[in-house]
């Protein structure tokens, strides 16, 4: 899932993560990234993750549907209720397990 044998896998200079055709190519699901962070127990991962999802909000401050794998300002809608409900769940989870990982 997580490679360049999956054709809807890609890496860019805000995220890597997993997309799907009814958003286009190179454009990055946000909830890939919060599955793949609550599917892992390497703690960096989860950390990079974070890092990753606070980097896509496009200067709204909100979870997008979708977002450009090169460019957060290029996302499909505006606020995505289900990412904003997951990534507040992914960061309350993390600060109860591994609090050390939500530190700048």
């Amino acid at each position: 899932m997580l490679s360049e044998d999956n054709p809807f896998f890609f890496k860019g200079k805000v995220a890597e993560g997993v997309g799907g055709p009814h958003v286009g190519m190179d454009m990055i699901w946000p909830m890939s990234l919060v599955m793949r962070a609550y599917t892992t127990s390497d703690q960096n991962e989860i950390k990079e993750c974070i890092k990753m999802l606070k980097a896509s909000h496009g200067d709204t401050g909100f979870m997008h549907e979708s977002f450009h794998k090169d460019d957060a300002k290029n996302f499909t809608r505006s606020w995505f209720a289900w990412t904003n409900t997951l990534f507040g769940e992914l960061l309350w989870d993390t600060y109860q397990k591994h609090p050390k990982l939500l530190e700048l």
